[in-house]
């Protein structure tokens, strides 16, 4: 069966050009020329993949992610854009994009990331049952999967993404161990090539910030200088 690819772009040349590259390699794709656009095409058609410029007219690439992750944490989801600032790229992973593409870009390379994230998020257990996940508590929280949330006291709640679900998913099946870099890489983002450290770094600073009490003296997601992170039930 055929991949059913939808692509989001607002520039007419980039979005005729990767449909024709796509279909030539026997894709069936779907165009749209705006988030907004976007947004009702994938709800209408579900489509198995999403390629997505992040520049576009009424709902930005990001303001997609963001309504797609609300109802489906598996679909593969590649930003194809300009814009190359790291802050960019974070912000893109940190809503649960699989990969980030800047233009310009090659046909090979575009190929090459589509059929691997197809690949792996076909193939990756946790893509596989995090919609299915029970709730579980770290520390004081009550996290909770199906909802993309976490409940402090049964109060309070805080916003998860997808990626910050298969970290904590990940910390906590490993409870009182340490969860090297590279294989909190392999669970959280799915890849055999991983991302750049800052990248994890980063997306380990904003997850603390929302579910920590003290971000600076962190309970629930702690670092083992040089080697990884790890959740304890006893800090010490």
């Amino acid at each position: 069966m055929s991949l059913h690819i939808l692509i989001a772009e607002d520039d007419a040349r980039t979005r005729s050009a990767l449909a024709e590259l796509l279909q030539r390699e026997g894709y069936e794709v779907r165009v749209a020329a705006s988030g907004a656009e976007a947004i009702r095409m994938y709800d209408a058609h579900r489509p198995d993949l999403i390629c997505l410029d992040v520049m576009m007219p009424v709902k930005s690439g990001f303001d997609v992610c963001r309504h797609i992750r609300g109802s489906n944490l598996n679909i593969p989801i590649l930003f194809i854009t300009a814009k190359a600032e790291e802050i960019d790229k974070v912000l893109g992973l940190e809503l649960g994009a699989d990969d980030y593409i800047v233009k310009p870009f090659g046909a090979k390379e575009v190929i090459a990331r589509i059929r691997a994230v197809a690949r792996r998020c076909v193939s990756s257990p946790t893509a596989k049952t995090l919609d299915h996940e029970m709730d579980f508590e770290m520390g004081d929280l009550l996290i909770r999967p199906k909802q993309l949330r976490a409940q402090r006291n049964g109060q309070t709640s805080i916003e998860l993404t997808p990626r910050d679900l298969r970290i904590l998913m990940t910390l906590h099946r490993c409870t009182n161990e340490v969860v090297h870099r590279h294989d909190l890489f392999r669970e959280a983002w799915g890849a055999a090539t991983v991302p750049s450290s800052r990248t994890l770094d980063q997306t380990i600073s904003n997850l603390r910030k929302r579910i920590e009490r003290d971000p600076a003296n962190p309970v629930i997601v702690q670092t083992v200088y040089g080697v990884g992170y790890r959740y304890c039930l006893d800090k010490d």
